[in-house]
């Protein structure tokens, strides 16, 4: 974590010393883990020529991953909640620090692929884990919303640093050095977490629902693979369309097996609470709008600007500085208002920022307007991002949380899985002579989602009780 996004808890109240090392632990890891998922972008044409990858399979180093990430993290988050949020949260942190040092020294395609695995499973290990040790640590009010306005800035912030990051240490230094940050960081927070972090475990100890863990984990990887293949090959292709269908197909069997078993994975009554429906419906769409604008905004800077690598990587930098912020500013537009204003607040201007960036030119002052909406965006987008984490949180039991926090990372890599792909499509259905008509159209369509969003979310979020005594609580 660099000095930028070293968490500042002083604000924070009724901390001891212990909670305190404890939060900037658990940031942390979370912080790594959303690096890792772009790390890689800038780095794939020199993994693939020094492991011998050929250009068709390159996209495995990105997909292997995600697929891992978005595919367990349900299952993960309910693991958490039977067996231990603290066990699982170190077996993850361990997995990751072996399964990186094999991806840096990799000398083949097939050992690094392996070792993408293994980070996208830690991944779905630590980030439930993580966020449910958060939100079990801190009761509902001001405390629980810093921290998880913190959590949100860092996530969103580790990917957009990723991309700038992987760019410098593969110009710099060596592509393996992506990796190996995550050796170092796994030894740190092993040494330290198992003295700070506490964990609070249910009385109560249900039977893991295997067949409903198989059923939805098959369905999400289905899905995340489907989406991917339409990004690389478009959505027209079998192999893009036929696992999306086959995702519903499992979806629905999930449901039904959910439906009759006796200690189900996901409670049915918890789904059917509209602020756990609709905030991670908010999320998903959150995630996949803005960390997909990286691709859209990549292509201008680079293949119409004609700025470099480095050039680029400091301007997503300077979107990262504008999520900090925005996770900072989250939990006192909530505490003012509600989780819900914040959603709105969000998208309104994220979308806002989004519409003039649809009009850019092959002029080169548009440099200025791009800096100022990614900017404005990166704020917008984690004021959004902090204001679901909340409401998809809020009154839901301690037994519980591991299964909230999985559904909210399931919706953050989902939505990460998703925006990418349906940009690309866009791009290049809509290219002529130029890759600029299909930028353009790409931008606006995000845009119109963001709109589109806060419409959705306004007609059909509710808040509990609880939700609403919370926010009274954080009223200064």
């Amino acid at each position: 974590m660099t000095a930028l996004e070293t968490p500042d808890l002083r604000g924070t109240p009724d901390l001891t010393r212990r909670q305190r090392i404890a939060v900037v632990v658990l940031l942390t890891a979370n912080f790594t883990l959303a690096v890792d998922f772009s790390i890689l972008s800038v780095a794939l044409p020199h993994i693939g020529a020094d492991l011998g990858f050929a250009a068709a399979n390159l996209q495995w180093i990105v997909t292997s991953f995600a697929l891992c990430a978005a595919g367990f993290t349900l299952f993960f988050g309910r693991v958490a909640d039977l067996f231990g949020r603290k066990r699982l949260f170190l077996t993850g942190v361990a997995l990751l620090g072996v399964s990186s040092l094999a991806a840096g020294i990799a000398v083949e395609p097939a050992l690094l692929l392996v070792a993408r695995v293994g980070q996208g499973l830690a991944t779905a290990m630590v980030t439930p884990a993580a966020l449910s040790l958060l939100t079990t640590t801190f009761p509902e009010g001001r405390a629980r919303s810093r921290i998880l306005g913190l959590s949100g800035a860092l996530m969103a912030a580790g990917f957009t640093t990723g991309a700038a990051l992987g760019g410098l240490l593969t110009g710099v230094v060596n592509w393996r050095w992506a990796f190996f940050i995550n050796v170092a960081v796994a030894i740190v927070v092993l040494a330290v977490a198992p003295a700070v972090l506490t964990d609070k475990r249910s009385a109560a100890r249900p039977r893991l629902d295997a067949p409903g863990a198989f059923t939805v984990t098959l369905a999400l990887v289905a899905l995340v693979y489907g989406i991917t293949t339409a990004g690389e090959r478009g959505w027209a292709d079998p192999l893009a369309w036929g696992p999306i269908v086959a995702s519903a197909t499992l979806f629905a069997l999930f449901g039904w097996i959910e439906s009759r078993v006796a200690d189900p994975l996901v409670s049915l009554a918890l789904l059917t609470r509209k602020s756990i429906v609709w905030g991670n419906f908010a999320g998903l769409l959150a995630f996949a709008t803005w960390t997909s604008m990286v691709f859209p905004l990549t292509l201008y800077l680079q293949e119409i600007l004609g700025y470099g690598a480095v050039t680029t990587g400091m301007i997503f930098a300077w979107l990262g500085i504008g999520t900090v912020i925005g996770g900072l500013v989250a939990p006192r537009i909530i505490g003012r208002s509600s989780a819900k204003v914040a959603i709105l607040i969000g998208f309104l201007v994220q979308a806002a920022a989004t519409i003039p960036l649809a009009f850019v030119t092959e002029a080169h002052w548009w440099i200025v307007p791009v800096l100022a909406a990614v900017f404005i965006g990166g704020v917008a987008n984690l004021i959004a991002i902090v204001g679901f984490t909340v409401a998809a949180t809020s009154g839901v039991a301690a037994d519980q949380q591991g299964l909230a926090t999985g559904l909210i990372t399931m919706s953050q890599q989902v939505g990460i899985a998703l925006g990418t792909p349906v940009m690309a499509a866009l791009i290049t259905a809509f290219t002529t002579t130029t890759l600029l008509p299909g930028i353009q159209v790409a931008i606006g369509v995000n845009a119109a989602v963001c709109l589109a969003s806060t419409m959705l979310v306004a007609v059909f979020l509710r808040e509990g009780r609880t939700a609403r005594g919370a926010r009274c609580a954080l009223k200064p």
